[in-house]
């Protein structure tokens, strides 16, 4: 009765990691420059310069990483709470709050929180591996994020899905959740192929998390039982 009970508390506290890990994201950019509400950091071309030195502080410089001080290693795991605009904040934001959830609910949560900032970690030095001569900075939670999306379509490949695609006029259609991960995972694809060279958006990064957290969600919950229920989800254009 007593273990019973400590789980249902648990369950009623609801994913606290997930909502820390929000939590956390959201307090550090708004104290930070990109924000602008910091008045700190000044405004104008000083606001300019100072993100500037802060993401190159925080953030991840490919050709720094590799060769510089120790201390660089500590940025891809500091650079997955830091966001470069509130668009990146909150799309970012929006696919953890719902798909975070109950990945959480799944794994535990100290495995959860290992798992998010482990895979985190790799997915941003894989990219930066891969672009070692880049000096532009690497920023946002989105290779931690793409990883939560890999395990979800793992762990629970028939939840149903609510999506919104522009190209549809934005008309929310539900959607098995393996067909809505495998067709985002597809896009990143396509578009890392696409994209020049240069960080811009990091699709390798995307595709590199992702395809951690399938993996190791694989490698530990195989032969145990997955879950299909139901879940909603909002997603468009916007990329994690």
């Amino acid at each position: 009765m007593i273990v019973r009970w400590q789980a249902v508390r648990e369950a009623a506290r609801g994913p606290v990691v997930t909502h820390a890990l929000i939590a956390g994201c959201a307090v550090v950019f708004v104290l930070g420059p990109a924000s602008g509400l910091n008045p700190a950091y000044g405004t104008g071309d000083e606001l300019i310069g100072a993100g500037t030195a802060y993401f190159r502080r925080w953030g991840v410089v490919p050709d720094e990483l590799f060769t510089r001080t120790p201390r660089a290693w500590l940025t891809p795991l500091t650079a997955l709470f830091v966001h470069g605009s509130w668009l990146h904040l909150l799309g970012n934001m929006l696919f953890l709050f719902v798909f975070g959830a109950m990945a959480e609910e799944r794994m535990g949560r100290p495995a959860f929180l290992v798992f998010y900032l482990c895979t985190g970690y790799l997915a941003l030095a894989a990219y930066a591996a891969a672009n070692a001569e880049s000096a532009q900075t690497l920023v946002g939670a989105s290779g931690a994020i793409s990883a939560v999306l890999g395990a979800f379509l793992y762990l629970l490949p028939r939840a149903r899905v609510t999506s919104l695609f522009p190209f549809l006029f934005f008309l929310p259609l539900r959607f098995p959740a393996w067909l809505v991960l495998l067709f985002w995972f597809a896009l990143q694809g396509v578009a890392a192929q696409r994209a020049q060279s240069g960080p811009g958006v990091a699709y390798l990064a995307h595709l590199v998390g992702f395809s951690l957290g399938f993996l190791y969600a694989w490698a530990r919950y195989r032969g145990t039982t997955r879950v299909g229920r139901p879940a909603t989800a909002t997603e468009g254009d916007s990329q994690p």
